[in-house]
């Protein structure tokens, strides 16, 4: 039977992890080019940074409840092995949706988090074309936010169906016999 505490605390991660993609692509950061004191040069200036740090909290909080499925289920590389039933064939297509589901989460919110957190330096002389100020793309933490929700659902399915099938009746498998030797 799948621990219901384990089940709430991964939810509650997941949660968190989609409540902070989320406000990461709310708050994004932007840029504007203003001239130096002097006029001489162009640049850019950029507003607050804050959506890196979210992305990046989205991402460890993905990561834990990841890590608690894992630990839980003990990734199918430790105990016992399941019984061959439609209950493993589930979990084992779960299992795999939810690692593709959580890669692509946390690739989107790790590059989203590196990308906003990169300032371009360059300034150009007032004659030449204004800088390119470069900021990560709109869509970016949105795209992790939903793999983020997606691999919320399936690592709850992919537990609960690895619950099952490692909870199902497994008949003996000792020998066939009765052994006598200790009656007299």
């Amino acid at each position: 039977m799948a621990s219901k505490l384990v089940m709430i605390v991964v939810i509650v991660l997941d949660l968190i992890a989609f409540g902070l993609a989320v406000a990461a692509e709310q708050r994004r950061s932007t840029a504007t080019i203003r001239k130096d004191d002097e006029d001489e040069y162009n640049m850019c200036v950029y507003d607050s940074d804050i959506s890196t740090g979210y992305g990046l909290g989205a991402f460890f909080f993905l990561l834990a409840s990841q890590i608690l499925i894992m630990v839980a289920s003990r990734c199918f590389c430790c105990g016992k092995a399941l019984n061959p039933t439609g209950s493993r064939a589930c979990a084992v297509i779960l299992f795999i949706f939810c690692w593709i589901t959580f890669i692509i989460a946390e690739a989107c919110l790790l590059a989203g988090s590196v990308r906003n957190a990169y300032h371009t330096k360059y300034r150009t002389i007032f004659s030449e074309q204004p800088p390119s100020c470069e900021t990560v793309r709109k869509g970016v933490f949105a795209a992790g936010a939903a793999f983020v929700f997606f691999t919320g659902i399936i690592s709850q399915f992919y537990y609960a169906s690895y619950s099952k099938a490692r909870g199902a009746f497994q008949p003996y498998g000792g020998e066939a016999n009765v052994g006598m030797g200790a009656y007299k």
